[in-house]
């Protein structure tokens, strides 16, 4: 007697159900390494933004650190805010060469933070020169990129032994010498663009 074996398919259903359970499967494969893909981008942005600000930071701390006192540059302003511009008059050391001055100019324009200088000199007549150049930006100084993305800056000063003075303020000594009445501190507060959190640092205001 001979045993007959028959050979069963799949039905129509149950491959329709397995190839809708495949399907399944890989779309939520999809998305599980598309949300990674998306967070690692997003990730790789904000350490990039936060590494931009630190350089920009330090860039500012240098230069506060070295804004000119009173008793070199007299009545003129050491440091001025105006909206999201920062204008400042910083001493410039170099071997074998004299202390000099010059202005500098941080700047965020259409989300793009700059930073730019003017010439060097020891002629306090030529500084009021670069000074008002840049107060219309009408100086030949080339901008250096430091930060993109950069939603909003926003800047206090801290004169004297008062409290802090908001934007816009423009601080000038009352006469020559006056070093306990300069300013003191800077605060510099960064917003990135899409960013929820703001970036603040305080600057010590001729600290070298």
């Amino acid at each position: 007697m001979k045993l007959k074996f028959t050979t069963r398919g799949f039905t129509l259903i149950e491959l329709l159900v397995a190839i809708g359970v495949l399907a399944l499967v890989a779309v939520l494969g999809w998305r599980g390494l598309d949300g990674i893909i998306r967070a690692r981008v997003k990730l790789n942005t904000q350490l990039e933004q936060t590494r931009g600000m630190q350089l920009t930071f330090a860039q500012m701390q240098s230069d506060c650190a070295n804004v000119a006192p009173l008793t070199v540059i007299g009545v003129r302003p050491q440091i001025l805010i105006d909206g999201e511009r920062l204008r400042l008059v910083r001493t410039v050391y170099a071997d074998d060469q004299p202390t000099r001055l010059e202005v500098v100019v941080y700047r965020l324009d259409n989300g793009v933070l700059s930073r730019r200088e003017s010439a060097a000199t020891r002629d306090l007549k030529e500084l009021d020169a670069l000074w008002s150049s840049t107060a219309q930006d009408g100086d030949n100084a080339q901008p250096v990129v430091l930060q993109a993305g950069v939603d909003a800056m926003s800047m206090r000063l801290w004169v004297g032994n008062g409290p802090w003075q908001t934007e816009n303020a423009v601080v000038k000594p009352a006469t020559p010498g006056q070093t306990g009445n300069g300013i003191r501190g800077l605060e510099v507060t960064l917003k990135s663009q899409g960013g929820t959190q703001s970036m603040q640092k305080v600057f010590l205001v001729g600290a070298v």
